[in-house]
């Protein structure tokens, strides 16, 4: 009972620790240097974020890495270094690679894998990356956290989020049993401690709390269709009823931001759904994302328009931000940190 009562004081003391709308440093500070490299981790940091962004995936010897999606092909020289191992649809796949093998790729800026253009053309160019940026473990990324953490005397927490975990477990492997055991070693197991962990599949977001006993804080993502790829409905996620059930098991969403805020046309003023308020009202936090300032919503006139849509009139509780300066400077002029 003594330890059940401690754990419940510290879970509420953290929590109040965090009334504040957060900054969650999308990728790290992707917006200035390549996706979840280290070096994007680091400067995150530095830039002040509340909360960086680890997305898993498993390699072929089962090592969680930092990578946004199951491919190899958009972060990375694999097609030069490893030539003809792609699968059928042409794909370079995490998962085919051991860690050896895929430490010895070079991370750059996102580019689209048949052209070779860059995602975001102004952003750091891909030729100038230096040679030492590359794909790092989770455990790599836990430990400069943790140094940084030390070194600053400022803690910034961690969000994971396990990307397609129903895909690993059809090729055999599962993720969050690779995942889980890591959190817990580096002090990330309860709500008390600074960890959101996401995903994207509802089956697995129940799984994580019940069949595998997560007791952390627990994020379902909301993509903006109605339905997602493993079959989560998210347009039912999104309705009173289903906010009432996910919030037997969760402690917040993560949805895209077309889901809280629109602009109709240009110049016209936004439109706002009630999202945020049927989440508040299951108490659920709102997390939305992306905040890129060179990729605003269709019609949206600004970087200080986005902001003030979400912060200021949606009310939601972080916003992940491939900007972390820019986001965090706006919660300062508006006085909201």
């Amino acid at each position: 009972m003594k330890t059940l009562l401690a754990g419940l004081i510290l879970a509420t003391v953290a929590m109040a620790a965090e009334t504040n709308p957060l900054v969650i440093a999308h990728r790290g500070a992707s917006g200035y240097l390549p996706e979840h490299t280290l070096a994007a981790k680091a400067y995150a940091h530095a830039l002040g974020a509340d909360y960086l962004e680890q997305d898993l995936v498993l390699t072929k010897d089962g090592v969680p890495v930092v990578l946004h999606d199951i491919h190899l092909d958009t972060v990375t020289d694999v097609a030069k270094v490893f030539p003809g191992r792609q699968r059928a649809d042409g794909r370079y796949y995490a998962l085919d690679f051991t860690l050896a093998e895929i430490k010895q790729l070079r991370a750059s800026e996102r580019f689209n894998a048949k052209t070779g253009v860059p995602v975001y053309p102004s952003r750091y160019p891909s030729a100038a990356a230096p040679s030492d940026f590359r794909i790092p473990t989770l455990e790599e990324e836990l430990q400069l956290i943790a140094g940084l953490n030390r070194a600053t005397g400022r803690t910034a927490g961690i969000y994971p989020e396990l990307k397609q975990p129903k895909w690993h477990r059809a090729q055999g492997h599962d993720l969050a049993r690779a995942v889980l055991p890591i959190l817990a070693r580096h002090g990330y197991a309860t709500k008390a401690d600074a960890c959101f962990l996401q995903c994207f599949e509802l089956a697995e977001v129940k799984r994580l709390r019940h069949e595998l006993g997560w007791r952390g804080r627990l994020i379902m993502l909301i993509e903006g269709k109605a339905k997602g790829d493993d079959g989560t409905d998210y347009a039912a996620i999104c309705t009173p009823a289903g906010l009432k059930e996910l919030a037997k098991i969760a402690d917040g969403i993560g949805p895209a931001i077309g889901r809280i805020v629109t602009w109709p046309a240009a110049g016209a003023a936004p439109k706002f759904t009630d999202l945020v308020a049927l989440a508040h009202a299951e108490k659920l936090a709102v997390h939305p994302y992306t905040m890129r300032r060179d990729d605003l919503p269709k019609n949206c006139p600004s970087v200080e328009a986005l902001h003030a849509a979400l912060f200021r009139d949606a009310r939601v509780d972080g916003v992940f931000t491939d900007f972390t300066d820019v986001t965090a400077a706006w919660l300062r002029s508006a006085e909201m940190r």
